[in-house]
C-alpha cells in the first residue's frame, strides 16, 4: 500500500535562543528537518508534505523536494496537520506524522510503523518509549486489557497518570481518511488552549478502530532538539552511529570520538582515519588512502592510495596515489592529478596540477594548468589577477621552476623554452622616493639591457622603504635577507645576465605596498640565488 508522510515543521523553537528556526538547525552538515525527511525517503514513503509557518522562507528551500503547506496559527499539533488535508485529499492509505526536530528517527522505525498499522488495519499506531524520568512528555495510557486507550499530557495528567514511564514519541501512522475525519472533533478544551493531535486516538477507539502502540528499540530515535543542549546530544549520537557504520564496512579509526563524517559522504574499505578528521557532504574517500591528522574536506573526491595530511580541501579532486599537505589549502575547482604533490603551506585554487607534478612548499597555484612531472620551487606564485580580471596561466610539461618566481598571467611556459623576463626598471637615489615606471617597461622589455652597465642592472630604494619591504606578508623570508644585505641575482636566457637588486628592494612580489618599487618580472623559469656578498 502507498505510504505518505507529514513532516511538522513549523515550529519557532524559543529554547534555541537563535535567529534561525529550530528546524533549519545543522548535525554533521544537514538541517534537523532535513533528516527527518531523507529517513520518511527512506522508508519508501512516496509523497511528502512539510508543515511550516515561523520563518518559512528559512525553512521551505531546505524542504523543496516536498509539498509544503503554511500553518498560519500556532494552534497546536491537530491543528498542523489538519492545514494538510486539502492536499491530501486524494490520497488514502498510511500516513505517518513525523516531527521535524528529531534527527535520529531511522528508516526501519518508520517502515516498521507503516506495517503495524497496515498488517492490522488500525486506525492509528503510536510510537512509545520507556523513560525513567518521563516529566514533559505525554503518558501512554492504557485499560485493564493492557490496550491503548489515550494519551495524556503532562500539564493534564493526574498523579496516577504522571506516574506512567510509557511515554508518546510523538510518532504515528494513521489511517489517512480516518485522521481528517477524526480532526473535526478535536477541541482545545485542555490546559494549554491547543488543539491535541493525541486526542485522535481515544476519538478513533471509541469509533471502534484498533488503536496500537509500538515500543521503539532505541529511545534515542525518539530524542527532540529544543535546546542548544540538546543539538549537541543529538550531534554525538549521530556521529557514532555514522562511524560505527562505517567501522562495520571496513574503514579504520584510530579514535573513532575524534572523527566527524557527514550523512552524504563515502568510504571505500582499508582507508585509515586518522584523529582530528572532517569529512562533510558529497566527499568520497577510494580505499587504501590515508586521511589526517587534522583534515577537513568538504565535497572532495579522494582517490585510492593517497596521503592527505593537516589539509583543508573544499570542492577539490585527488586523484589516485597524489598527497597532499602538511597545511595545505585546496580550493574549489583544485585538481591534483595521479601522484602529484602538493606540498606544505601550499594553497591551490582552480588550478590543475599534472601527473607527477609537484608544487612542494610555500606557494600559492590560482587559474593554473600544470603538465605533467612539473616541479614548482618553493615560494612560487602565480599572479593572475590585474585589478580587474583574472588571467590563466600555463606550465608545459617537464618544466621547472625555481624557488621564488612569480608567474604573471596571462603566460604559457614550456619546457626546453627560454622565456621572457619583462623588468620593470627604476632607479633610485639615496634619500628620494624611488618611482616605478612598469606601462614604460611594458612597451619596451629591452631596457633593463639598454642601461646596464658590465656588472649588469642595479635597482635600489631608499633604507626606510626596506624596512616596508621587510614587513611585507607576501615575500617575508627573502626580504628580511634583503634588510640584511644580501644580494639577490637573476639568471635568465632573455634578461640582463647578473641582474642585482640592492638593499631592500624585492625581485619579485604580488604586495601592492612593493609593486611601487620592485623588480617585476613575467617568467615561469628563472633560476634565483641568494649571495653573502654585502651590498
Amino acid at each position: 500500500m502507498e505510504a505518505a508522510a507529514i513532516v511538522l515543521a513549523a515550529g519557532a523553537g524559543t529554547r534555541m535562543k537563535s535567529k534561525k528556526p529550530k528546524v533549519a538547525h545543522e548535525i554533521l552538515g544537514k538541517p534537523l528537518v532535513r533528516w527527518v525527511v531523507d529517513a520518511a525517503r527512506a522508508a519508501d514513503v512516496q509523497r511528502v508534505v512539510s508543515v511550516v509557518g515561523h520563518a518559512r522562507e528559512q525553512v521551505e528551500p531546505l524542504v523543496a523536494d516536498t509539498q509544503t503547506v503554511v500553518q498560519t496559527e500556532q494552534n497546536g499539533t491537530a491543528g498542523a496537520v489538519a492545514v494538510c488535508k486539502d492536499a491530501l485529499a486524494d490520497f488514502d492509505g498510511s500516513l505517518v506524522v513525523l516531527s521535524g526536530d528529531c534527527p535520529l528517527i531511522t528508516s526501519d522505525t518508520i517502515a516498521r510503523l507503516v506495517a503495524v498499522r497496515e498488517e492490522n488495519d488500525a486506525a492509528v499506531v503510536v510510537l512509545t518509549m520507556e523513560l525513567d524520568d518521563p516529566f514533559g512528555y505525554g503518558r501512554i495510557v492504557r485499560d485493564a486489557d493492557g490496550a491503548v486507550a489515550r494519551i495524556v499530557e503532562q500539564k493534564d495528567a493526574a498523579p496516577e497518570e504522571a506516574a506512567i514511564c510509557e511515554c508518546n514519541s510523538g510518532f504515528y501512522c494513521f489511517d489517512a481518511r480516518a485522521l481528517f475525519d477524526a480532526l473535526e472533533q478535536v477541541s482545545n478544551d485542555n490546559a494549554q488552549g491547543e488543539f491535541y493531535l493525541t486526542d485522535v486516538l481515544e476519538i478513533c477507539r471509541n469509533a471502534g478502530r484498533p488503536v496500537l502502540a509500538l515500543a521503539c528499540d532505541d529511545v534515542a530515535e525518539c530524542l527532540g532538539v529544543n535546546s542548544r543542549i540538546q543539538l549537541a546530544e543529538a550531534t554525538k549520537l549521530l556521529q557514532r552511529r555514522i562511524n560505527r557504520a562505517h567501522m562495520a564496512a571496513g574503514v579504520t579509526m584510530v579514535d573513532p570520538e575524534l572523527v566527524w563524517i557527514g550523512p552524504d559522504v563515502t568510504i571505500e574499505q582499508d582507508v585509515e582515519l586518522l584523529p582530528n578528521v572532517t569529512l562533510m557532504g558529497a566527499t568520497s574517500i577510494g580505499e587504501d588512502s590515508v586521511i589526517g591528522p587534522d583534515s577537513r574536506l568538504t565535497d572532495t573526491v579522494v582517490g585510492r592510495g593517497c596521503v592527505i595530511d593537516e589539509t583543508v580541501a573544499v570542492e577539490a579532486q585527488v586523484d589516485d596515489g597524489a598527497t597532499c599537505g602538511p597545511r595545505a589549502y585546496l580550493r574549489p575547482a583544485a585538481h591534483l592529478c595521479e601522484g602529484a604533490k602538493a606540498g606544505t603551506h601550499v594553497e591551490i585554487k582552480k588550478s590543475t596540477v599534472g601527473k607527477g607534478s609537484k608544487v612542494p612548499h610555500l606557494s600559492y597555484i590560482g587559474d593554473t594548468t600544470i603538465g605533467e612531472d612539473v616541479n614548482i620551487g618553493a615560494g612560487s606564485i602565480t599572479c593572475n589577477y590585474d585589478g580587474k580580471k583574472k588571467h590563466a596561466t600555463t606550465i608545459g610539461d617537464g618544466a621547472f621552476v625555481g624557488s621564488d618566481t612569480m608567474m604573471v598571467g596571462p603566460g604559457e611556459h614550456r619546457r626546453g623554452r627560454h622565456h621572457r623576463r619583462r623588468l620593470h626598471h627604476h632607479e633610485g637615489r639615496r634619500g628620494r622616493r624611488a618611482r616605478a615606471h612598469p606601462s614604460r617597461a611594458a612597451r619596451n622589455p629591452r631596457l633593463g639591457r639598454q642601461k646596464a652597465r658590465t656588472a649588469g642592472v642595479t635597482l635600489s630604494c631608499h633604507p626606510e622603504r626596506a624596512k616596508r619591504v621587510e614587513g611585507s606578508r607576501a615575500v617575508p623570508a627573502i626580504a628580511s635577507r634583503f634588510a640584511r644585505g644580501y644580494r639577490v641575482t637573476c639568471s635568465n636566457a632573455r634578461a640582463s645576465p647578473g641582474v642585482s637588486v640592492a638593499t631592500g628592494a624585492c625581485l619579485m612580489s604580488v604586495s601592492s605596498l612593493v609593486m611601487r618599487y620592485v623588480a617585476f618580472a613575467r617568467c615561469a623559469a628563472a633560476t634565483i640565488k641568494l649571495s653573502s656578498r654585502s651590498l
